[in-house]
């Protein structure tokens, strides 16, 4: 707040506060949550922007890969190894387009709402600007009706005086809906947020079974079309792989 009635540091405190500690404190604190509830909000929206950029990095760097193997020489003298790259490089296309609707998904249920969600904050932003401002004018106008009741009881004070509680009590009417309001809605706001935010993550929980669970097809099916429909456990790929291991090492250019 630009201004605050109650600092202690303040060089001309006035002499009668129009709004207590505690409820400065208890608007302060409601504030405090709403800022935090801002700041997560945005770090959420570009978590999932880098998420989504995230994916589509993986999926074109294993494509590069495939595509760089079928521009080897060995994959124009070995067409069995060229025919399982050709296949794997079939099975990168058909996840990305998979990746393309995770993403899609991902912005339309997750990045959208949010994005949505954190353009309400500079409304209350404007909002509690403006509760201060009448904070301050309330606080302006008590002054003045003060300093005129220390005044000798003239005709002229006495004037100056009524004109001053009028204006003290339109600009508490305003204070007093503008502080109202905010303590209001403020909390309704924080209080709704997993509301708010519930569906997203639900949605995106589906997104992400749902590319998963084409993702364990995609690469079942080539799985299966490497070892010719074979049954393998994860030790007969660790055997298989042991043994070309092996076979490499005793190849003259690698002996010691």
């Amino acid at each position: 707040m630009s201004w605050n009635p109650f600092s202690r540091s303040s060089s001309s405190a006035p002499k009668k506060a129009v709004l207590s500690r505690t409820s400065q404190r208890d608007f302060e604190r409601e504030v405090k949550r709403l800022d935090e509830l801002e700041e997560l909000t945005r770090r959420l929206y570009k978590d999932g922007k880098r998420l989504t950029e995230a994916n589509n990095a993986v999926a074109k760097s294993e494509r590069k890969l495939s595509q760089e193997l079928l521009s080897t020489a060995l994959c124009q003298t070995e067409e069995k190894f060229k025919w399982q790259i050709n296949e794997w490089d079939s099975s990168m296309i058909r996840m990305d387009m998979h990746m393309t609707d995770r993403n899609v998904k991902l912005h339309r249920t997750v990045l959208e709402p949010l994005k949505k969600y954190v353009s309400i904050f500079p409304y209350a932003q404007v909002a509690v600007k403006k509760r201060d401002q009448c904070l301050q004018e309330f606080q302006k106008c008590q002054d003045k009706v003060s300093k005129y009741q220390e005044r000798d009881r003239t005709g002229q004070n006495a004037v100056k005086l009524d004109m001053a509680k009028k204006t003290l009590g339109t600009a508490q009417a305003d204070f007093t809906s503008q502080n109202d309001a905010l303590m209001v809605d403020v909390p309704k706001m924080i209080d709704t947020r997993t509301d708010y935010f519930q569906p997203s993550l639900e949605a995106d929980i589906k997104s992400e079974v749902q590319y998963t669970t084409e993702a364990v097809k995609v690469y079942g099916e080539l799985s299966n079309l490497m070892n010719g429909h074979k049954q393998q456990s994860r030790h007969d790929y660790a055997s298989l792989i042991q043994q070309a291991l092996t076979e490499l090492k005793a190849l003259s250019i690698t002996t010691d």
